[in-house]
């Protein structure tokens, strides 16, 4: 299997209850970064069981999924023992074949946005491998000068004009809807900010970058994945999720 059949294999496993198949493709000191669950492969495998034993079957159904080196990105919506639909970006590394660390964004699933976009539907087709690092490159720039703030003037040069498709949950399509979207986040004092960028994945015309920051003064996990079209960001989802306080955390392991 690839590391792309793989990943998808795993996950699977929340849906068919199939323990020793997770167990199978994790190592035993499996990194967990999603602080609610423990970290190590029995913890992984705990999980499993417990959804199986739940009265409401958990649902997964992967929307994308890429790879970069030794890291697996996807997009999901998961339903765990019907809980409510969620939207998730995951990341996968593996080592010697087998997953050894994950990371994750969760939020839950929203009505279409004012342009009638949902955080899932648009493109999926992988084009352009070639040009995998100018695209990553592109997404780096983006970051630093836009949402970190830097050079705010060049904005307009990432975009095709206004043509920017928008699955944000409360943006409309457009540099022009952005625009709009963040003017009225600043008229209710709502700060975005961008402090740090951890990791930055890319396959071909998609880039997935993972942030660090606040919105609205509480610290917050940004995932961003965008398509790139001959040299500007054409179209973009996010899932962006509070960071739960420390004394919570189910793992010492760190969202990031």
């Amino acid at each position: 299997m690839t590391n792309i059949q793989k990943a998808l294999e795993l996950i699977g496993t929340f849906a068919s209850g199939d323990a020793a198949k997770a167990a199978s493709l994790l190592k035993e000191d499996y990194i967990q970064h999603n602080l609610a669950y423990g970290t190590g492969r029995d913890a992984f495998v705990s999980s499993v069981n417990y959804l199986a034993a739940a009265p409401i079957r958990t649902t997964v159904k992967n929307i994308r999924a890429f790879e970069d080196g030794d890291k697996v990105f996807m997009q999901t919506v998961y339903n765990f023992a019907g809980a409510g639909e969620q939207v998730a970006f995951d990341i996968f590394r593996f080592e010697d074949g087998l997953i050894a660390e994950h990371w994750d964004n969760l939020t839950a699933k929203a009505s279409p946005n004012p342009s009638g976009h949902t955080q899932i539907d648009g493109a999926v087709e992988l084009t352009d491998l070639d040009k995998t690092e100018a695209n990553r490159g592109l997404a780096k720039a983006f970051l630093e000068d836009v949402l970190m703030g830097k050079h705010p003037e060049k904005t307009p040069e990432y975009f095709a004009g206004d043509a920017y498709i928008q699955h944000n949950t409360g943006i409309a399509d457009g540099l022009s809807g952005l625009g709009t979207a963040l003017a009225a986040l600043a008229e209710q004092g709502i700060r975005m900010i961008y402090d740090r960028t951890h990791q930055v994945l890319a396959q071909g015309n998609f880039v997935l970058a993972v942030s660090e920051g606040s919105f609205g003064g509480a610290p917050t996990s940004y995932y961003d994945l965008w398509r790139v079209e001959n040299g500007k960001i054409a179209e973009h989802w996010d899932v962006m999720e509070p960071i739960a306080e420390k004394e919570t955390w189910a793992n010492q392991n760190g969202k990031f």
